[in-house]
């Protein structure tokens, strides 16, 4: 579920704020993700691949990539009536990951996104989520010629907890990446309940 007017702690009428973690691995689609489900024009940070960046940057299965983001995307989309999911995006290369316990402060939960032609490149943002007890939806970009699987075999090849919900998207569709966003909103929220804390609104930063 998602809060309305009429079931928002309190009761009252502003907005619940969420912060969403946007993780995965390097090429697997978090720009294209935050941009296209964004209702404001979404922060960017890419630059141009390099030749001294190479040796850092696996571009087997993503050939044609050009660019890649050096600090984070930031977009942000109202669910329901006012609950308003603000979306951080973290770079996908190790090198960056210094950067990761920052946008993850405070955040409500994570969409880890995964390749299932680099799924191995999936496995830190996954090792990352679950260290920190954040509740995470892996989120399968279905790439164009890439091969779909049944999403219970990607959670075998994940490793992934049973309760960790696996859905399929199109990170370039504004529905598909909405849908992914409801799905872990509900699941966060449930997690949350079961342990005991609070629904929603707790350590949410609002960006300036």
């Amino acid at each position: 579920m998602v809060f309305g007017r009429s079931d928002r702690p309190g009761g009252t009428d502003a907005p619940v704020t969420l912060k969403i973690l946007v993780a995965g691995g390097f090429g697997v689609g978090k720009t294209t993700f935050t941009g296209a489900v964004s209702e404001i024009r979404p922060l960017r940070t890419e630059e141009a691949l390099t030749e001294a960046g190479r040796p850092h940057d696996d571009l087997s299965g993503v050939e044609a990539k050009s660019t890649t983001t050096v600090a984070m995307d930031f977009g942000r989309i109202t669910l329901g009536d006012s609950t308003l999911l603000y979306l951080f995006g973290t770079p996908g290369q190790d090198r960056f990951w210094f950067l990761w316990d920052e946008l993850a402060s405070g955040a409500l939960g994570a969409v880890v996104l995964a390749d299932t032609r680099r799924l191995d490149g999936s496995f830190g943002a996954v090792d990352y989520v679950e260290r920190r007890g954040l509740p995470f939806v892996v989120a399968v970009n279905c790439f164009d010629g890439a091969r779909v699987y049944p999403v219970e075999t990607v959670r075998t090849a994940l490793d992934l907890d049973p309760r960790v919900p696996v859905v399929l998207c199109d990170a370039r569709r504004r529905d598909s990446a909405r849908d992914v966003l409801v799905n872990l909103v509900e699941h966060a929220l449930r997690a949350r309940t079961a342990q005991g804390r609070p629904a929603a609104g707790a350590g949410v930063r609002t960006p300036p």
